[in-house]
């Protein structure tokens, strides 16, 4: 069944009205939502639905699966229920997203060096970067040059292209456009502007301002010319 995500073009809704268009046991599909699936790093948005706990959120073959608590009682089908997002822990997923893209933007720029992973929780992140080298005094310039970027107050643009558009894109190619599935016809992106462009499907701040201050706490050997580097976004 179809859902429409919400979040992919307001990453700010916190609450909204949904029908129930199926139940699985303790979880629901809607026809709309605001809880982000995990998913490309992000773990999933927590929150209420009609006031019982939302737990997880998950997509299984195509279909976005909203886990109550044990013993929740379960709406019928066709219900109209009421979704309220943990807004904090929402916020804070979101400028831990920009951050990582901010680190992105910033390595790329400086090192033309590309990302090849990533993962996240709230206010704590890690990138793993191919690095063969690590130039001395690289983890202290990564994290001047990222602040300064943050402070540089950079907006934070979402759009969708077509496929067609977007894979010609040389920013776009860099991140490795093309390997999303020939199936998915438009594709979203999120433009940090001036500093990172990615195809992404994650929740992000207005602008990097928002993000607050970034520190790396730790760099990491991977193997095989691969650095990882941690990072936590201070409240």
């Amino acid at each position: 069944m179809t859902t429409e995500l919400l979040f992919l073009r307001d990453a700010y809704l916190q609450e909204c009205d949904a029908v129930v268009q199926e139940v699985r046991e303790n979880a629901v599909i809607l026809d709309q939502t605001i809880f982000y699936y995990t998913s490309g790093g992000q773990p999933h948005d927590l929150g209420l639905i009609n006031g019982q706990l939302v737990t997880e959120v998950r997509k299984v073959d195509g279909d976005v699966l909203h886990f109550l608590v044990e013993g929740a009682s379960m709406p019928a089908v066709g219900a109209t229920v009421h979704c309220v997002l943990d807004w904090e822990r929402r916020h804070r997923l979101m400028r831990t997203h920009t951050a990582m893209h901010v680190l992105c933007g910033v390595i790329w720029n400086e090192w033309k060096v590309p990302v090849t992973g990533g993962n996240m929780e709230p206010l704590v992140a890690r990138m793993d970067f191919e690095l063969p080298e690590v130039p001395e005094g690289f983890a202290e310039k990564v994290e001047k040059l990222v602040n300064e970027a943050i402070a540089h107050n950079h907006p934070i643009e979402v759009s969708f292209l077509p496929r067609d558009t977007a894979v010609v894109d040389e920013d776009l190619i860099r991140t490795k456009v093309s390997l999303i599935p020939d199936s998915v016809p438009e594709i979203r992106v999120v433009d940090i502007v001036g500093l990172d462009k990615q195809a992404d499907g994650g929740t992000h701040v207005a602008s990097t301002q928002e993000v607050g201050v970034v520190r790396v706490v730790k760099m990491e050997n991977k193997g095989k010319g691969f650095r990882r580097i941690r990072v936590s976004i201070v409240e």
